[in-house]
């Protein structure tokens, strides 16, 4: 079963699939500092991988799955002072994902998967501000793994554990591994101005892979 991308659809390959068993996956993340060495989108580059990989769990499991369009923008306050950063209020974010969610249930989907990538506090918890906000209004149900919590943060190492990963080890290699990964046509195409120390390695081989595979098992509501 193939994966599909929701802006390359047509109306008509929309109207003839079976929405009320297809799986919508909204990549999200930010454009915010990462360091000296990572770019702007670092948060969005993993999360469309996220995506994709979910998507591919999907679809191995027969399950229809459709990636929309991705979010780029996101409650970054902590970063808010670095230049490139673009904060919105995370009661924007909330209500737009929100309006997503009731975009795709008036069209008969009843799923829509957050493959998120941002971990800002503030961030988090507008996406569980518009899960609860969907299920209170009967609209499509929102899965959104949150990688901060049990049992996903368990999975993700030391560092990531700690909360001290934001540009660090854990981000560099996802991001690094992201250029890998598959991810929607004319995704970005990450360019390191600076080595980010040790990061290279952690990435090699077939740990890349495997970080992303615990990613779209997440984002697939699999552990």
């Amino acid at each position: 079963m193939a994966v599909r991308m929701w802006d390359e659809m047509t109306w008509e390959e929309m109207r003839d699939l079976p929405r009320s068993a297809t799986v919508a996956i909204l990549p999200v993340g930010a454009i915010e500092a990462h360091g000296p060495h990572l770019p702007l989108a670092t948060d969005l580059i993993i999360s469309s991988a996220m995506a994709a990989r979910g998507a591919s769990n999907l679809a191995a499991r027969g399950v229809e799955a459709v990636i929309l369009p991705a979010l780029p923008y996101g409650a970054a306050p902590f970063a808010a002072a670095f230049p490139g950063t673009i904060p919105v209020n995370a009661s924007t974010v909330a209500a737009l994902v929100t309006e997503i969610g009731t975009a795709l249930r008036a069209q008969s989907l009843h799923w829509l998967a957050v493959a998120n990538a941002h971990l800002d506090p503030a961030h988090l918890d507008s996406l569980r501000a518009a899960a609860r906000e969907a299920s209170e209004r009967d609209s499509v149900r929102i899965i959104f793994p949150d990688l901060t919590e049990k049992p996903w943060a368990l999975r993700l190492g030391e560092e990531f554990r700690s909360g001290a990963c934001h540009a660090g080890r854990f981000e560099s290699s996802r991001a690094r591994a992201g250029r890998h990964a598959p991810r929607p046509a004319g995704g970005h195409r990450l360019t390191f101005t600076r080595d980010p120390g040790g990061s290279p390695g952690f990435c090699r081989g077939g740990r890349a892979a495997r970080v992303f595979r615990r990613a779209g098992r997440r984002v697939a509501g699999r552990r």
